[in-house]
């Protein structure tokens, strides 16, 4: 069995960090404060939070998930902000 299906709050950490990356990176794209970029930060909420809810884990793991979700965001943003600095 997989370290995931056997730890779902693992699974949710890990899901809340890895789907913040590619966000972060859009997000730093758009127009600060647009309609893009709000989407951008929020648009892993549903699936974090379906996740949550159908694995019944409890609510201390919120917290957990915005702070990975954050970095996430910010990791995304660093790794665009870096391969423009390349060129």
């Amino acid at each position: 069995m997989s370290v995931f299906t056997n730890h779902p709050y693992i699974t949710a950490s890990v899901l809340a960090f890895t789907l913040n990356i590619p966000l972060g990176y859009l997000r730093a794209k758009s127009r600060k404060y647009s309609i893009q970029w709000v989407l951008w930060i929020h648009a892993s909420i549903p699936l974090i939070v379906w996740f949550r809810i159908s694995n019944d884990l409890e609510n201390w793991i919120i917290i957990v998930n915005i702070a990975l979700a954050i970095l996430g965001q910010f990791l995304g943003s660093f790794i665009l902000h870096k391969r423009i600095q390349k060129r």
